[in-house]
């Protein structure tokens, strides 16, 4: 595995991560109004996930091409067969994970960095692995150029999340398995939470919290994400 940090824990809320510069104001409309149209219409109000969803320029984590949708409510390609989620399910999943200013995140599937950068500004530190290597690097270029040093970029398989770092105060998944991975389960801390897609071809949005005696799963609704690869493809259905 090759690990890099970044940081953005002195970055405060309600601050663009990046300056201002010229021709960016209408990034910065689209933004808000994804907030109010995407996210603030189907139920994402914690008014944190909201700050940091308007914080985060999304168009540096598409494709230069894509730049001119990068706000529009769809996912978008970003290479190497990958996607980034459309804002909402970003901010929602956020929104489930509950993230605290203390914490330490785990996120499988980094893709361009773009959920890492909005968690970078909701918890203490972010560790978060990528199995394609290229998009791990460029993740790893762009995040410290938007002031983020609390971000440790792995490139590597995450079926087996970070035991190295573990208990983790939150874990979130990007990329679906057939069923959820057992070494996540482990490394989840008391009382927190796990937010993953699980399925093949019908998938849906859990989210698995983990309590003294074992844990409590809840399904949100359907949802569509690339499939988790790796290890997980060898791993006999649970």
């Amino acid at each position: 595995m090759s690990v890099s940090t970044f940081c953005c824990g002195a970055l405060l809320l309600g601050m663009s991560v990046v300056p201002a510069e010229p021709g960016q104001r209408d990034a910065r409309e689209e933004r808000f109004d994804m907030i109010r149209d995407q996210l603030e219409e189907r139920g994402v109000t914690d008014p944190r996930v909201l700050e940091a969803m308007r914080s985060v320029p999304r168009q540096l984590f598409v494709p230069d091409a894509l730049r001119d949708v990068a706000y529009g409510d769809h996912p978008l390609p970003i290479g190497h067969g990958q996607t980034i989620s459309q804002p909402y399910i970003v901010a929602i999943m956020t929104q489930l994970l509950e993230p605290r200013p203390d914490d330490k995140i785990l996120e499988i599937g980094t893709g361009s960095g773009y959920q890492a950068a909005v968690l970078a500004q909701l918890a203490r530190h972010v560790f978060t692995i990528e199995i394609v290597a290229p998009l791990a690097e460029q993740a790893r270029k762009l995040l410290p150029t938007l002031g983020c040093d609390n971000v440790t970029v792995i490139t590597g398989d995450g079926y087996r999340g970070y035991a190295d770092e573990a208990p983790f105060d939150g874990i979130i998944v990007t990329a679906a398995p057939d069923e959820v991975p057992q070494p996540l389960l482990d490394q989840l801390r008391v009382g927190r939470k796990l937010v993953i897609p699980v399925g093949a071809y019908f998938q849906e949005l859990d989210v698995i919290e983990r309590t003294e005696t074992g844990f409590k799963r809840r399904t949100i609704f359907p949802v569509r994400f690339v499939p988790m690869t790796g290890e997980v493809e060898k791993s006999p259905p649970g």
